[in-house]
């Protein structure tokens, strides 16, 4: 996160998380309300699962609601501002890790959509955060907390952009 807990997210953010708020008001939150009348037409609610389960699928539902309209009325839109030879976000940098003698790829971006398990860290990660701003052929010393540290080096840049496929992280 940024200064003062704020989340920091891209326009293309802004626009997932609103397609997102709309979808579940829209289609989720009615067919939530849907199976909770049902499930209360079954009867004795003290042991009806069906009743238990519908609450709580809409209970997560207007829960994810209200965490992402807080995300967007407190979020700082951030804008790539990185020279074409230099490591921005959203760009895909290959980094040869030294002391472990192996190379990985990763994408630049918004904590909110980070996934290392698909290549995606956050420009607020050790690493992220270290690399932005470098070029190709820059040594950079990561500190990684507790008196830890590593060096990378930038063997590649693609200005990527962002991907249609990115998803928001679940909180």
């Amino acid at each position: 996160m940024s200064i003062e807990g704020r989340e920091q997210l891209t326009r293309a953010d802004v626009k997932r998380i609103e397609e997102e708020i709309r979808y579940r008001k829209e289609v989720v939150r009615p067919k939530a309300l849907e199976d909770l009348k049902y499930a209360r037409s079954l009867g004795d609610l003290s042991e009806n699962f069906e009743y238990y389960a519908a609450k709580r699928a809409n209970n997560q539902n207007n829960s994810r609601i209200r965490y992402l309209d807080r995300l967007l009325r407190t979020a700082d839109i951030l804008e790539d501002s990185s020279n074409e030879d230099e490591v921005g976000l959203n760009n895909t940098v290959e980094l040869y890790f030294e002391e472990q003698d192996r190379s990985a790829s990763y994408r630049i971006v918004t904590p909110i959509r980070s996934n290392i398990r698909l290549g995606l860290i956050s420009n607020e990660s050790p690493i992220g955060s270290a690399v932005l701003g470098h070029k190709v052929g820059d040594r950079i010393e990561v500190d990684l907390g507790r008196g830890s540290s590593c060096h990378i080096v930038i063997r590649s840049l693609e200005k990527t952009g962002e991907s249609e496929d990115d998803k928001i992280n679940q909180y």
